[in-house]
């Protein structure tokens, strides 16, 4: 039997920053990654890096980019609190956790300050609205930055890692039990921290709470996020909450692999269909590819992809756009069509009925509203009104070859039902009460999102959560609540 003070399940950026959190009160942390080494993080390493953060004035800014010029300050996407609870309640519909979410957004700053002090690089975004910064080397990047940050702090990591269930006394969580090459570790603890993701990977479980269908979507992320967390919380009285039938699913290469390619990262992603239109098998439009900002919808269009026959559907663009794609659109494994005409387009597009296509094409380039200029900056009411399916914004006629076309499915990213928590990150029961010792952040925390999602805010949070659980762990310890087994003592509700 081993004995630590803290063990956090789970080494992606949640995980991560409960440890370094922790282990700023002298304590001594095991985090349990169930990945390699080489393909650590958890789903954090597929992500693009973007942190949805206040960001108010010049001053934050170079708080948290420090060299950036005065041009660059100038063209900084500043974003104030305000917008943020607004722009987080309109995209939930007003149903995600107020607590939790003003937790978030007010801690949002500081926490990301906190880790530009333990050396994750941060550098100005300027494509995705209300995402501020990113980090270098996306999410790659921001994975090899916290546990170099984890290492130097003399955090233990151990890979290749499975934690199976709760050790449970007298009512208080007092350590777990693991997997590690082909041995069974017993580990007590004064607390357990669970940052161990959602359930996405995990066909059975989407099929049950998802929905039919929903075992044949891809994975955009890690496989190994299989609800253990989940399960081994429910399994000690956690409360279950959110969206359980709901998730972050974007457009995702028709061809891509089951699973994330941690060597590709979440280059299958194709999140430019605004540019264009988007189609079924039957060649229709089924969704306004602009009714929003593409951080606001880009969520949601994955689920609207997984209701079309085969789970199938075409992004087209014409030469007027085609060189405003994301370099996801250049890579050498992505499925592409090309063609000097439309009905040599429509020939080419496999699964998709040819007359239904173009019969789609002719409607929609006629009821592109030309006297609105093209601005990618606003919502600019370029709009194709009277459609089964109306387009809102940044309409173009398809009319200028050659034509493109890249065949997508449904990815998903992580689910969004899961764990209570409170505002401390303590694990709430269904008697309304912390389980002591057990704390959660990151995916596997329910509440923060129903029906879609504001991009870049999966990061903060759990950022934000892990940090407060870490600090929550310490002053327990400090304060001497922690019994000579390391054991806290039950906080109030």
């Amino acid at each position: 039997m081993v004995h630590k003070d803290v063990v956090v399940v789970g080494g992606g950026n949640a995980g991560l920053c409960a440890a370094l959190s922790v282990r700023e009160a002298g304590l001594d942390v095991l985090v349990l990654d169930r990945n390699s080494r080489e393909s650590s993080g958890g789903n954090t390493r597929f992500t693009g890096g973007g942190f949805r953060v206040v960001v108010a004035n010049e001053e934050q800014a170079k708080q948290l980019v420090p060299d950036l010029t005065d041009t660059e300050l100038k063209q900084f996407l500043y974003y104030e609190e305000g917008k943020f609870f607004d722009d987080w309640a309109r995209v939930t519909r007003d149903r995600a956790d107020s607590d939790q979410v003003e937790t978030i957004i007010k801690n949002s700053f500081d926490t990301l300050v906190w880790m530009k002090g333990k050396g994750v690089p941060f550098l100005p975004w300027h494509e995705w609205h209300g995402i501020p910064v990113g980090v270098s080397g996306a999410g790659a990047g921001l994975v090899e930055a916290l546990t170099t940050a984890a290492t130097k702090a003399g955090i233990t990591i151990s890979y290749d890692s499975r934690a199976t269930s709760l050790r449970k006394e007298e009512g208080c969580v007092v350590g777990l039990v693991y997997e590690h090459g082909g041995e069974v570790i017993e580990v007590t603890a004064g607390a357990v921290i669970l940052a161990a993701g959602g359930f996405q990977s995990s066909p059975e479980w989407r099929t049950r709470h998802l929905g039919p269908g929903w075992d044949l979507a891809r994975v955009r992320g890690t496989w190994t996020n299989t609800g253990d967390g989940i399960r081994m919380a429910v399994e000690q009285g956690a409360q279950t909450y959110g969206h359980w039938s709901g998730c972050h699913a974007t457009p995702w290469d028709y061809n891509a692999p089951t699973f994330g390619d941690h060597r590709i990262g979440d280059m299958f992603k194709k999140h430019f269909y605004h540019l264009g239109i988007t189609v079924n098998a039957a060649g229709d439009r089924f969704v306004d590819e602009a009714s929003d900002f593409k951080s606001y919808t880009y969520a949601k269009f994955g689920r609207e992809i997984s209701t079309q026959p085969d789970q199938l559907a075409w992004q087209v663009f014409d030469a007027k756009v085609t060189n405003l794609l994301g370099d996801e659109y250049r890579m050498k494994r992505m499925t592409k069509v090309k063609a000097d005409t439309l009905e040599g387009l429509a020939d080419k597009l496999a699964g998709v009925d040819k007359e239904g296509f173009l019969r789609t094409v002719a409607d929609y380039n006629a009821a592109v509203q030309t006297d609105k200029e093209f601005d990618l900056d606003v919502l600019d009411g370029r709009a194709a009104p009277g459609l089964p399916v109306p387009r809102a914004n940044w309409a173009n006629a398809l009319d200028t070859p050659p034509f493109e076309a890249y065949e997508v499915t449904c990815g998903i990213t992580f689910t969004f039902g899961g764990v209570r928590i409170n505002t401390r990150a303590e694990v709430v029961g269904f008697d309304d009460r912390p389980i002591p010792g057990l704390y959660a952040t990151g995916e596997m925390v329910g509440g923060n999102f129903y029906f879609n999602y504001p991009g870049g805010s999966g990061l903060t949070s759990g950022s934000v959560f892990g940090r407060i659980a870490g600090r929550g762990v310490a002053a327990l310890f400090g304060s001497g609540a922690a019994g000579a087994t390391g054991r806290p003592a039950v906080s109030a509700t």
